[in-house]
């Protein structure tokens, strides 16, 4: 666990390089401005779209039964305000993977680690996929679970473990596809798979911290690339350069 403190500590000392804390504006920018925009333009139409959905469903049905149809409206905003949220991290945190990691990874690489060699074992459209896989997947997870937030249930743990999610699976990827090859990639993932999925978790946390989450996207990309980077000298250290 001490390698997931450490690439987390070394983001934080990185993000604050001029460089850094550049790219750190675009990706919420960008989230923000998309998403607003797109609430402005069509909230009345995505709300009334809900509320029939909702209307039409056995829960509605009891709460007219209990005299309380009117909560229909209400969950329509507010399941459209609980996903508004995700969308707006999801965005961001594609932004920093897609247009910016290329920009992370040759940071980290060329201050942290200029004699670990280039295998190129990912690709353009490997991190494509990579990332069209992450998005689905939390997209399908936070649909399935929106029930969940109108009871109350798992409030606190569904964001931080979808969060988690997010971050190890659009960021471990692009951390390592210039410097690995596909087999050190296949071993590093194997062994390391665990302790990047807790550092998603601990990524996931400072969502949750004002301001401080604006940082986040960009942190994520520093500290897969702080953890990749270092997992693979390891890895080429302990085989002599050389998997076995």
């Amino acid at each position: 666990m001490n390698d997931v403190l450490q690439a987390l500590a070394n983001a934080f000392r990185s993000v604050l390089h001029p460089r850094m804390l550049m790219l750190t504006i675009w990706p919420m920018l960008i989230a923000l401005v998309l998403w607003i925009g797109l609430a402005w333009w069509h909230w009345g139409t995505w709300s009334q779209w809900l509320e029939a959905l909702i209307t039409g469903s056995g829960a509605s049905r009891w709460l007219s039964q209990a005299t309380l149809a009117f909560m229909a409206h209400y969950s329509a905003w507010l399941l459209l305000s609980l996903a508004l949220a995700p969308m707006i991290l999801l965005t961001a945190v594609l932004v920093a993977a897609v247009l910016e990691m290329p920009l992370i990874v040759s940071f980290v690489a060329t201050r942290h680690y200029p004699a670990l060699e280039k295998k190129h074992g990912g690709t353009v459209l490997g991190s494509s996929l990579n990332a069209l896989a992450a998005v689905l997947v939390f997209t399908g997870l936070w649909i399935v679970t929106l029930p969940l937030w109108l009871t109350g249930v798992l409030i606190p743990v569904l964001p931080l473990v979808l969060g988690a999610y997010l971050n190890q699976r659009l960021f471990r990827y692009d951390a390592l596809s210039d410097h690995a090859s596909a087999e050190e990639y296949a071993t590093l993932l194997e062994a390391g798979w665990g302790r990047m999925y807790v550092l998603g978790l601990l990524l996931a946390l400072l969502y949750f911290v004002p301001l401080l989450n604006l940082l986040v996207p960009v942190l994520s990309g520093l500290a897969f690339t702080h953890f990749g980077l270092a997992a693979l000298a390891r890895l080429r250290a302990a085989n002599g350069g050389q998997l076995v």
